[in-house]
């Protein structure tokens, strides 16, 4: 489904990782993992198309990512380290604005039980820069509650910053995508368990 071949990543004149390939299937979760400062997040930014490699090359469903761009996003999901959240949104404006941007039309109700199921609906009509960092993490993850067939999540350090009950909830969410036969990609300095699949590479060795 997803496969990287050859890539080599250099930033700043200093080399994150060289020739290095794997492949993600459907149905599978890869597991990123480094030390910080290893090139993690530079490695999924490269995957979403949003950098380009130093050398090599990142193939969807067989063809060359830059040579699909539009039907590769909408294929991707994609939630960075910082979660894209705009202070001066309301809660569910924020979680509007970033389903429209990743092509997603939510039907009446659906942001509001997105965020119910995260424990964010009683501030919904906030602004996010009132809401602590773990809450604004969940707005971003939200999203992937949303009704969506996106085909691959690409997540940085989605279980950073959330208590016991949300992680559970995002792990159990990633298993019923695992399930569906989607493909996952994701950093995580936290031990989890899922039900699927699990490979794990490690880059910076």
């Amino acid at each position: 489904m997803l496969a990287a071949e050859g890539m080599t990543s250099v930033r700043g004149g200093r080399s994150l990782f060289s020739d290095l390939s794997f492949v993600a299937e459907p149905g599978t979760l890869l597991h990123v993992a480094g030390a910080n400062g290893a090139g993690k997040t530079s490695l999924l930014r490269i995957l979403c198309g949003l950098l380009s490699p130093t050398d090599g090359v990142v193939r969807w469903r067989g063809e060359d990512i830059q040579r699909q761009h539009e039907s590769y996003c909408r294929d991707l999901r994609y939630i960075g380290h910082l979660g894209g959240i705009k202070d001066e949104l309301t809660v569910v404006e924020n979680l509007s604005f970033s389903a429209v941007l990743s092509g997603i039309t939510p039907q009446a109700g659906a942001a509001e039980t997105a965020l119910d199921a995260l424990g964010l609906s009683r501030y919904a009509r906030l602004p996010a820069r009132m809401l602590s960092q773990g809450q604004r993490r969940r707005i971003a993850l939200a999203r992937l509650a949303l009704p969506d067939a996106a085909a691959l999540w690409i997540l940085d350090e989605p279980l950073a910053a959330l208590d016991d009950a949300a992680a559970k909830w995002v792990l159990g969410l990633l298993g019923t995508r695992l399930a569906a036969g989607a493909a996952v990609v994701m950093t995580s300095h936290q031990p989890f368990a899922v039900t699927g699949a699990v490979q794990t590479i490690t880059i910076g060795e």
